[in-house]
């Protein structure tokens, strides 16, 4: 440890870390858009000056490694004149599109105009022409509102997908897809949950789902998924992990949603259909290994890039598809409504799950189980947008009778959540006694942020290889040795859902750890931690199975197929 000075007070700090770094951890605001910590620094923004004893000129605070006896000052004149101009032309770069911007409360850009009080039209705009590229229906990059930080690049390079890069140079420089044919954007979000001015972004359904809502022709259902109840509070300056299911449930009623209802349910529902589907391959020696579903964007990395692993992938649908598919099917005979009479609102922590909703595989009966998706952004830009503060409602529990959950759902938003949650209930399956069930509930060899997890599980009498792969860029090492394994789960984002495209910004290491943490802790505080025991998911399955095996295979069952 060693000593330094900033603004006159002493600190402590670790050899090799950043003025900025230790700044921030002190509660000393230096201003930045391009330092991210998942990132090695760039400082191309240019906002972080501050000056150090004895050196002649300001320098960039994320990349001045700390000094013993370094002192530092973080406001005087001559930072103050190359921050705010620098601001200024960043303004420049970045369009202004406010009013349905869905980060336009947490914007850093209009915080630091106010604070600094900045004039945001000093300088003429110079990317009004800017093209917007569109990828399928989830994401979204807006040249015109781009500050040049690069940092989508650098998630889409952390992902290893490197399908977005630099055209040109100097003033003309642009982030653009690439035109390799053989490279595909796979819609995970990475870039926009670490764009820090919403340049790119989710293509957003909030001005649909809102319309909807307010002209009453339909019954329009909400369903969120199992990481939004512990991100949400951190736009409301809840702490990270704050657990908010019941507030959730009350901001969803009060945007005027006529039901609400918890992906938790649904998860344990996915669990138990894929924990039969993986003991029938164990048992008929069926394709192995099998592959989770739950991560569309690591669907979408199948489809486009390893077709010859489809067979491998589980046919089980997703939570939500599952959620929305029973919401059409089994809930719209018992409340005697018309399944186009219903539509489903999917609040989720992923962009992916946008183009999810939309295959066609998923119809049934000609319907979309779910219609619209909304990210935790646009959840959060709803209730601001509309007065709403989620910390001052009155906690309301979910409708019935998709409410009730088990822990082996709450953990399916953290990696290594749904394969843990599915070897619960597959070895009571398997061994037929709750007691070495219950004996083995925690799996915590398959937990944790590494890049890949390992472990041996008996199951059935078998000896099954696990892996679990943490964040789409650590696959390879598995895909290449797939005959080492039995049961892998794959999730494309760091952390796993709590880490989605779609969740509040920053998403940082520190911030995922907090997430995924409160999953464990709503899971140990659950009376049944097994899915198999939520009574009413196993009624739900006996329902479909009497509906006939056609319809049965349609709402729990899909296919997948490879995609140019």
């Amino acid at each position: 440890m060693i000593k330094i000075k900033i603004n006159g007070k002493e600190f402590f700090a670790e050899e090799g870390e950043t003025v900025r770094l230790v700044a921030l951890r002190n509660g000393i605001d230096i201003p930045g858009l391009c330092d991210h910590p998942d990132f090695k620094p760039k400082a191309n923004c240019r906002l972080c000056y501050v000056e150090i004893k004895g050196q002649k000129k300001p320098t960039r605070s994320c990349t001045a490694l700390v000094e013993d006896g370094m002192e530092v000052t973080t406001e005087s004149e001559r930072v103050s004149k190359m921050r705010n101009t620098n601001l200024e032309l960043i303004f420049a770069e970045h369009i202004e599109k406010c009013p349905t911007c869905v980060w336009r409360f947490e914007c850093p850009l209009l915080k630091m105009a106010d604070k600094y009080k900045i004039k945001l039209t000093r300088f003429p705009d110079r990317k009004a022409g800017r093209k917007t590229y569109k990828f399928a229906n989830a994401v979204e990059i807006d040249g015109s509102q781009c500050i040049d930080c690069r940092s989508c690049v650098d998630a889409c390079a952390m992902q290893k997908i490197y399908y977005l890069e630099l055209k040109g140079k100097g003033i003309e420089q642009e982030v653009v897809p690439t035109n390799d044919k053989k490279k595909h954007c796979i819609l995970c979000g990475q870039c926009a949950v670490h764009c820090p001015v919403s340049a790119a972004q989710e293509q957003t359904h909030w001005e649909a789902v809102e319309k909807i809502i307010k002209s009453q022709k339909k019954i329009v259902v909400a369903q969120f998924a199992p990481s939004i109840r512990v991100s949400i509070g951190e736009d409301f300056n809840m702490p990270y992990g704050k657990v908010m299911t019941e507030h959730v449930v009350a901001g969803l009623k009060k945007l005027g949603f006529n039901y609400v209802f918890d992906v938790n349910f649904a998860a344990d529902l996915t669990t138990v259909v894929e924990a039969e589907e993986l003991l029938e391959r164990i048992k008929t020696k069926g394709v192995l290994p099998m592959f989770t579903s739950c991560c569309p964007a690591w669907i979408n990395y199948v489809e486009l890039y390893r077709p010859d692993l489809i067979p491998n992938i589980t046919t089980s649908r997703s939570p939500q598809i599952h959620g929305g598919g029973f919401v059409k099917t089994y809930w719209a005979k018992k409340m005697n409504i018309n399944p186009k009479d219903i539509v489903v609102v999917s609040i989720m922590p992923c962009t992916a799950k946008k183009y999810e909703a939309k295959r066609k595989e998923m119809k049934i009966g000609g319907n979309f189980p779910v219609d619209y998706v909304l990210t935790t952004r646009e959840f959060s830009f709803m209730l601001k947008k509309n007065e709403i503060d989620l910390t001052e409602l009155q906690p309301i529990s979910a409708d019935s009778p998709f409410g009730e959950y088990t822990g082996g759902a709450a953990i399916f938003g953290g990696s290594g959540g749904v394969i843990e949650s599915a070897l619960r209930t597959a070895q009571f399956f398997a061994f037929g006694d709750n007691e070495v069930c219950k004996f083995q509930v925690d799996f915590k060899d398959v937990r944790g942020l590494e890049g890949v997890k390992e472990a041996m599980v008996d199951v059935a009498g078998n000896k099954l290889r696990i892996a679990v792969v943490n964040g789409i860029g650590n696959v390879k090492p598995v895909l290449d040795n797939l005959k080492n394994y039995d049961y892998v789960e794959v999730m494309s984002c760091p952390g796993g859902c709590i880490g989605g495209g779609g969740q509040p910004i920053p998403t940082t290491p520190e911030i995922r750890q907090k997430r995924i943490a409160a999953l464990y802790e709503i899971d140990k505080s659950c009376e049944l931690r097994q899915s198999f025991e939520n009574k009413g998911v196993m009624e739900m399955l006996d329902w479909a199975k009497e509906q006939g095996k056609h319809t049965e295979h349609k709402i729990l069952h899909t296919e997948y197929k490879k995609r140019k």
